[in-house]
């Protein structure tokens, strides 16, 4: 069981794509700082659908997108205590 980390915009790089290329049934992701961004289009929201995603609550927050994020059952929304206890519940992280 994998948490997968991504930090970068899918409009300026490739890392969640080659995730989604690796990732196990049982595996997780966690989208920080710019890659919450890609929630907001359609393809990725859909890509995604069938993941455990995590979002840290602080890049919401401080991109403005409280409101314009899509509400799914595969989606948590965690603060940083969170964080850490999600890479505890899995045996490796892998940032991306």
């Amino acid at each position: 069981m994998i948490l997968h980390q991504i930090q970068t915009s899918t409009t300026t790089d490739n890392a969640l794509n080659c995730c989604l290329r690796y990732i196990g049934l049982e595996d997780s992701i966690i989208l920080a700082d710019d890659a919450i961004n890609c929630l907001l289009q359609l393809e990725w929201h859909q890509r995604l659908q069938d993941i455990k995603i995590y979002i840290l609550i602080e890049d919401i927050e401080a991109r403005g997108l409280s409101q314009r994020l899509p509400k799914s059952a595969n989606i948590s929304i965690i603060d940083y205590d969170q964080f850490v206890l999600a890479t505890l519940q899995h045996t490796k992280v892998i940032t991306w």
